[in-house]
């Protein structure tokens, strides 16, 4: 009977998680990754299953007030936890793959915990559970997606990775997790609520992060190339950026500068690939495995210890280097 109950709490979920992915144009989250994303929500789940019961007794079990105000902060931030590591690790590029790290951290930890509550419920009543175990899932997976997309948007609209750009998801997702414990409507009007908003709200942000998709891919795409052909010709030192580079030469040595040029070069050749990739990905071509990708990315890093922090941060104007940009060179370094 309680496997009957998890199966028909959590299908709806990880049905609307696999309609995610199905809409996804270009299929960059691996299968593994989706797995480990919800096996962390799991352990978010685990974590707060402990926390929660030590923090009850310091307030001398009034449950009511803790699950109202303090339960949603403690499992907001759990969930958020691994969604942080995404982004400031730039493995989260688009809105699009925000918003399915974040729905698959809220079904793992829905998963746990409507299991707990069955354990701890003795309840028959199949409606109930059906009802309860999909407007929790739902309330998880929602909340945790809506702070990894408004995470994500403000990283890559301020270009910074300092903690303070993740506390206004945080905040949102916590206080509808808060106002969701409270009952203010009937469980199945709250219920039918979330069903009906939350694929809204992510059909918005699958537009939205398509339309900067293929605007970004179109424009930059470009523009790398272009440069990558002026410094092919020899022509670099005719353009603002070879002007910029030989600016330079006041403060690096030049073997540091030669090695800036050759970054410069094997940086424009990877993203050039990476778009590419993305754009024959989104035609459902086969895409040829490169073995050199993996010497270039050697090199590169190899070329970063040479000319250090201090020389990165130098050439940063010169690379257009944008949250955006670091990671298609993740996403190429990790096909």
């Amino acid at each position: 009977m309680i496997i009957i109950k998890i199966f028909f709490s959590l299908l709806p979920v990880f049905i609307f998680l696999f309609v995610l992915i199905i809409f996804d144009s270009y299929k960059l989250i691996k299968l593994r990754s989706l797995l480990l994303t919800i096996f962390m929500g799991c352990v978010a789940a685990f974590f707060c299953i402990f926390i929660n019961g030590w923090l009850i007794d310091i307030l001398s079990g009034n449950r009511i007030f803790f699950y109202k105000y303090i339960a949603p902060l403690v499992e907001e931030f759990a969930k958020a936890i691994y969604i942080i590591f995404l982004i400031k690790k730039k493995k989260i590029g688009f809105l699009v793959d925000a918003a399915i790290y974040g729905f698959a951290v809220g079904a793992g930890f829905a998963f746990i915990e409507n299991i707990y509550y069955l354990y701890e419920i003795q309840d028959s009543n199949l409606l109930l559970w059906l009802i309860r175990g999909v407007g929790t899932a739902f309330m998880h997976g929602g909340s945790t997606c809506l702070f990894a997309i408004i995470s994500s948007f403000i990283q890559e609209k301020y270009r910074s990775s300092n903690f303070i750009i993740f506390i206004p998801g945080f905040l949102i997702s916590s206080i509808i997790h808060s106002l969701f414990n409270q009952f203010l409507l009937p469980p199945i009007v709250t219920t039918l609520i979330q069903i009906i908003s939350l694929p809204i709200i992510i059909s918005l942000v699958y537009i939205q992060s398509e339309k900067g998709l293929k605007n970004w891919l179109e424009s930059s795409f470009i523009t790398d190339v272009e440069l990558l052909e002026f410094i092919k010709k020899g022509k670099f030192k005719h353009t603002k950026g070879g002007n910029y580079l030989y600016s330079l030469k006041k403060k690096f040595p030049g073997e540091i500068l030669v090695d800036m040029f050759c970054y410069l070069r094997i940086y424009l050749e990877l993203a050039i690939r990476a778009k590419g990739m993305l754009l024959l990905y989104e035609a459902e071509i086969e895409i040829p495995e490169d073995t050199e990708i993996k010497d270039k990315f050697t090199e590169m890093k190899q070329l970063e210890k040479n000319f250090g922090k201090i020389g990165k941060r130098a050439m940063a104007p010169l690379l257009h280097i944008s949250f955006r940009d670091l990671w298609q060179i993740y996403f190429l370094k990790n096909r």
